[in-house]
């Protein structure tokens, strides 16, 4: 059993600027060239990068690793928050498209969380639902270039739905940065 006073040793893989979590060389995030032109691009850039940033957290770790809830009281794993954010794209795409929404994905309230549970099919599961449900919303929002467009049945603006996205990525890759962490004590942005 694993007990909170169980701290592990905290360690990074990057070694060019050590509070980072890869090399520059190695990041999926970084490019020489030069930033993205316009507010649609830079949207879709920030997006990218916590997307990638959220898959870079869960790298290397066993299905156990995944689906530990290593911040009691906290429900929440790296696990559960990639089968969190699976069902959260497939809302926003149910509020940005006409007719009956989709179903959840995992039925009742909490159960991405409390369906993570340290299984390499449940893994696999979580991982093709998130990919099916981004290029979901993706393929979607790809017909609209105006950002001020007003869609679906919340009528929601697609800038704002963006927006929206970035900051619900953004505030867990800051809980991945803890349960990780604590998982098995790599730190880096």
């Amino acid at each position: 059993m694993v007990r909170m006073s169980d701290q592990p040793e905290r360690w990074t893989q990057a070694t060019v600027y050590p509070d980072m979590w890869a090399n520059p060389d190695d990041d999926p995030r970084e490019s020489d060239g030069p930033g993205p032109e316009g507010e649609l691009a830079t949207l879709q850039d920030y997006l990218t990068n916590y997307r990638l940033t959220l898959r870079m957290k869960c790298e290397g770790l066993s299905p156990a690793q995944l689906a530990r809830r290593s911040v009691p009281p906290s429900t929440m794993s790296l696990l559960g928050l990639i089968r969190h954010l699976a069902e959260v794209e497939r809302d926003w795409h149910n509020w940005i498209t006409e007719g009956d929404p989709l179903p959840k994905l995992y039925g009742k309230r909490d159960a991405d969380f409390d369906g993570a549970v340290a299984d390499q099919a449940v893994v696999d599961a979580a991982y093709a639902d998130l990919e099916r449900e981004q290029a979901a919303i993706d393929a979607t929002l790809a017909r609209y270039q105006d950002l001020g467009k007003r869609v679906g049945r919340e009528n929601i603006a697609v800038r704002e739905l963006l927006v929206h996205r970035i900051e619900e990525y953004a505030r867990h890759c800051g809980h991945a940065d803890l349960l990780r962490e604590c998982v098995d004590g790599r730190v880096g942005q």
